[in-house]
C-alpha cells in the first residue's frame, strides 16, 4: 500500500509540473487570424511570448515560399515588416516560438488589393448641345479586378452600371472602364457627372473600398446670329473715326476677332476685341471688314464695307510762336494737326541742329518734349505734318533764360548811425545777363541802378553784383532796403521778369554817454557799503559790464548788472573800476576810482634815548602809525605863542646837541580824511652842571637864527613834496607832512 501511494504521487506531481509549464510559455500574433495589405504599402506582422525569457521565433508560410520580408527579434518580440507589399505578400504566414522543451505556433493570412486612385472621367470632345458624346469611366491599377464594380451618373440619374466578377482572376494591376454614349441638351448644364468605383477587399466580412470623380457638365453651343453695328456711317470723312461693334451668341461665349480683306481676298487680322475703333481714317482704309465669332465649338462671321472720302487739314503748335524756358525746366511743344485724324509728324531745327527733346506721337498730335532745358536747346523748331500726300509746316521760337533765385543783399557790416556802410545786391545765375537790370532802393529813395545791355551776350550763367555805399542815419530805422532784379526778354514779353528780396533797416547807434554815479562816495571808510551805478545811451540798448582795472592794465569782469554793490568795503577794494556799454555798434568806457580809507590805529610816539636828556645831546622824536600806510604824520611842539610844525622825516625828528628850550611837550598828530589820533610826549632838557649861570651872546644869536631857518626849511620841503604828488599845494594845508 505504502509502494502505490508513492507512484501516485509522483505521477500527480509530474502532471502538475508539465500543466504549471504549459500554463506559463503561451504565444500570441498580431493583427489576430487576417489582415489586408494595399500593394505598395508597409505591413508589419508581430509574434510575441509570455512565460518565456529568451525564445527562440521563426517565420515561414504555410506553403513554404519566400517571405518576400524583413526579420527583426528583440527578447520575447519578433516582427516581420513587409516594404512594399507586393503579390509575393499574398499567404497564410507561421510564426514559431521555441521555449526549450517547449514549441509554439501560430499563423495569420495576409491578403493584398490594389485601388491607389481615384477613377477618371474623360469626353470623346467637348460637348454640343444637340451632338452625341462618349464618356468614360476609368479605375486604374485595381487588383483584384473581379471583386470591381463600377457607377456612373449624371445628377442623380443612373446612366450605368459594370461588375467585373466574371473576370478571369490573374495577379497583375488591371486599369478597367465604363463607357457610356449620350446627347447633352441645354438643361445638362450645371449638372454633374458622378464616376463612382467600389472593391470589395474581403467577401467575408464585406470589407469594401470606395473611391469617386466629380465633374460639372460644361455645355456648348456653337456661334451662331453674329451681327455688326457701325457708329457714326459706313460713310466717312478723311481723317474721321469710326467704331463698329460686333456680337455673337454661343456657349461658351465666343471670342470675336476683327479682320480686313486685301484684294487677293486674304483676311488681315486687326483685333481681338468686340469694339473695334478705327482713328484718323485714310482713303486708302475703305474695303470690307470682317467680324468672325469664335469659341471650342465652332465659328460664325458677318461683314462690312466702309468707304473714306478725302478732307482738308490744318497745323498748329504750341505754346505759342514764342515760347520762353527757363534753363532746368521742361519745355513741351505741341504740334496738333486739325482736319486729319491720322497724320505723320517730324520735328527739326531751323539750323538742323541735334534735336535733344523726346518726340511723343499719339493721334492728331505730337509732342517734343525738352527736359532740363540749356544753351543747345535756344533754336527755332518746325514741325512738318504729312496727311495722305499733302505737309504743312508750322514754327516756333524757344528763348531761352536763367532767373532761378531773388537777388541777395548783403553789408559789409551792421548798421551804425554816421558810419558809412556798403550794401552790394547779388543776382545770381542769370542769363542772358545783358538783359538785366537790378535797382537799389531804400524806401522810396532810389539809391542805385545799373543796366548790365552794354556786355555782350556770352551762352552761360552769370553772377551780376550791383554795390553801393551810403551813410545810414537813426531816421533809416523802419525803413526798408530793397534790391529789385528786371530781365527783360526782348520781343517775347511785354513786362519783364522781375525778382526782388527786401531787407528792414534797423540803425544801430554806438554807446555814448556812459555816466558812473557812485552812493555815497568814491572815497569810504573800511566797512562802508558802496552802489557804483552805470548807464549808457545807444540802440540797442548797450549791455553793462562792469570791470576792475588789474595793475597790469588788464581788466577783470566783474557783473554785468548796471549797479555793482559792494555791502561792505574792505581796504582790498581800492581801485579803478571801468563801465563798458556795450552793443552791436561799439563799446563806450567810463571808469572811476574807489579808494577805501582806514581810521589811523596804533599810534607811537617815542624819543631816543629818553624823555630826560642834558643839553648838548643828540635826541630823535619818532612818530609810527602801524596799520595805515597812506598817512599824514605831522609833529608839533607846544608852545604858548603857538604849536610849532617840526620838520620830520619818515615820521621822525632830530635834535642835535640838545638845549634847554628843547625841552617841552612834543605832540604827534596820524591824520587821514577819514580821521586823526593824537599822540603827545614831554621832553626834559638838564643843563650842564658847570658855568651853570653863564649863557654865551654868540650862542644865543646861534640859537635864534637856526629856529627860525630850520622851519623854513621844513615847509619848503614840504610844499615841494605836495606839488609833486597832486600839481599844486594849498596854503591851508602847508603845515600837513604826508608820508
Amino acid at each position: 500500500m505504502p509502494v502505490k501511494m508513492v507512484a501516485v504521487l509522483g505521477a500527480s506531481t509530474v502532471l502538475w509540473i508539465l500543466f504549471a509549464v504549459s500554463q506559463a510559455f503561451k504565444i500570441e500574433i498580431s493583427p489576430e487570424y487576417k489582415t489586408i495589405a494595399q500593394i505598395g504599402d508597409s505591413m508589419a506582422l508581430t509574434c510575441s511570448t509570455t512565460g518565456c525569457e529568451s525564445p527562440l521565433f521563426s517565420w515561414r508560410t504555410q506553403i513554404d515560399s519566400p517571405l518576400n520580408a524583413k526579420v527583426r527579434t528583440e527578447g520575447s518580440k519578433s516582427v516581420l515588416t513587409m516594404e512594399p507589399v507586393s503579390f509575393e505578400n499574398e499567404h497564410s504566414y507561421l510564426c514559431t516560438a521555441t521555449c526549450g522543451s517547449g514549441k509554439l505556433e501560430r499563423s495569420i493570412h495576409v491578403d493584398i488589393y490594389s485601388f491607389p486612385k481615384d477613377p477618371e472621367i474623360q469626353f470623346s470632345g467637348p460637348l454640343e448641345v444637340g451632338k452625341p458624346v462618349t464618356v468614360k469611366c476609368l479605375a486604374p491599377d485595381i487588383y483584384p479586378v473581379y471583386r470591381l464594380e463600377i457607377d456612373l451618373f449624371k445628377g442623380d440619374q443612373l446612366m450605368n452600371r459594370q461588375e467585373f466578377s466574371s473576370e478571369e482572376m490573374t495577379k497583375s494591376l488591371e486599369t478597367k472602364s465604363l463607357e457610356v454614349t449620350f446627347t447633352p441638351v441645354i438643361e445638362d448644364i450645371g449638372k454633374a457627372l458622378v464616376c463612382r468605383a467600389k472593391l470589395h477587399i474581403d467577401q467575408i466580412d464585406s470589407t469594401l473600398k470606395e473611391r469617386e470623380t466629380v465633374k460639372e457638365l460644361q455645355v456648348y453651343i456653337s456661334p451662331r446670329n453674329t451681327t455688326i453695328s457701325v457708329h457714326p456711317s459706313t460713310r466717312l470723312q478723311e481723317g474721321g473715326a469710326v467704331t463698329m461693334t460686333c456680337s455673337s451668341e454661343g456657349l461658351p461665349a465666343p471670342e470675336i476677332f476683327w479682320g480686313r480683306k486685301l484684294d487677293n481676298e486674304v483676311l488681315q487680322l486687326l483685333s481681338g476685341n468686340a469694339i473695334l475703333t478705327l482713328i484718323a481714317m485714310r482713303m486708302e482704309d475703305s474695303g470690307v471688314y470682317v467680324c468672325e465669332g469664335v469659341n471650342l465649338i465652332g465659328r460664325d462671321k458677318a461683314e462690312v464695307e466702309l468707304v473714306v472720302q478725302e478732307k482738308p487739314f490744318i497745323v498748329d503748335i504750341s505754346p505759342g510762336s514764342q515760347v520762353a524756358a527757363q534753363v532746368g525746366d521742361s519745355v513741351v511743344l505741341t504740334c496738333a494737326a486739325i482736319g486729319c485724324d491720322s497724320p505723320s509728324f517730324s520735328w527739326r531745327t531751323q539750323t538742323d541742329s541735334p534735336l535733344n527733346g523726346v518726340v511723343r506721337n499719339e493721334g492728331a498730335k505730337s509732342t517734343l518734349v525738352l527736359s532740363s532745358v540749356g544753351f543747345e536747346d535756344e533754336h527755332s523748331y518746325l514741325c512738318a505734318v504729312t496727311c495722305l500726300q499733302r505737309t504743312l509746316e508750322k514754327r516756333t521760337q524757344v528763348e531761352v533764360y536763367s532767373f532761378p533765385e531773388d537777388p541777395v543783399i548783403k553789408m559789409s557790416g551792421p548798421l551804425v548811425h554816421g558810419r558809412p556802410v556798403t550794401v552790394n545786391c547779388t543776382v545770381p545765375n542769370v542769363y542772358p545777363f545783358d538783359h538785366l537790370e537790378i535797382e537799389l532802393l531804400k524806401g522810396e529813395t532810389t539809391l542805385m541802378k545799373k543796366y548790365f545791355l552794354e556786355e555782350m551776350g556770352i551762352k552761360s550763367l552769370e553772377t551780376k553784383i550791383l554795390e553801393t555805399t551810403f551813410i545810414p542815419t537813426i531816421e533809416d530805422t523802419g525803413k526798408s532796403l530793397v534790391c529789385l532784379a528786371r530781365l527783360h526778354s526782348g520781343e517775347m514779353e511785354s513786362e519783364p521778369k522781375q525778382r526782388q528780396s527786401v531787407q528792414p533797416l534797423y540803425v544801430n547807434v554806438a554807446p555814448k554817454e556812459t555816466t558812473i554815479w557812485v552812493s555815497p562816495s568814491p572815497i569810504l571808510e573800511e566797512g562802508s557799503p558802496v552802489n557804483l551805478t552805470c548807464s549808457s545811451d545807444g540802440i540797442p540798448a548797450p549791455k553793462i559790464l562792469w570791470s576792475r582795472q588789474l595793475n597790469n592794465g588788464e581788466l577783470q569782469p566783474l557783473s554785468e548788472n548796471t549797479t555793482l554793490t559792494f555791502m561792505s568795503t574792505k581796504r582790498d577794494d581800492s581801485g579803478i573800476y571801468v563801465c563798458e556799454g556795450i552793443n552791436e555798434a561799439g563799446i563806450s568806457r567810463k571808469s572811476v576810482e574807489l579808494i577805501i580809507q582806514v581810521s589811523p590805529k596804533d599810534i607811537q610816539l617815542t624819543v631816543f634815548p629818553s624823555k630826560s636828556v642834558k643839553e648838548g645831546d643828540t635826541v630823535i622824536i619818532s612818530c609810527t602809525c602801524g596799520n595805515v600806510p597812506e598817512t599824514w604824520i605831522i609833529l608839533k611842539k607846544k608852545a604858548k605863542t603857538g604849536d610849532m610844525v617840526l620838520k620830520s622825516v619818515d615820521g621822525s625828528y632830530t635834535i642835535r646837541q640838545a638845549q634847554l628850550q628843547d625841552a617841552g611837550i612834543y605832540e604827534c598828530e596820524s591824520k587821514t580824511e577819514v580821521g586823526s589820533q593824537l599822540r603827545s610826549l614831554t621832553l626834559d632838557v638838564k643843563g650842564k652842571e658847570h658855568n651853570k649861570d653863564y649863557f654865551s651872546p654868540e650862542l644865543l644869536a646861534l640859537y635864534c637864527a637856526s629856529s627860525l631857518v630850520i622851519p623854513a626849511i621844513g615847509m619848503i620841503v614840504y610844499f615841494a613834496r605836495k606839488a609833486n604828488m597832486k600839481g599844486s599845494y594849498s596854503l591851508v594845508e602847508a603845515q600837513k607832512s604826508k608820508v
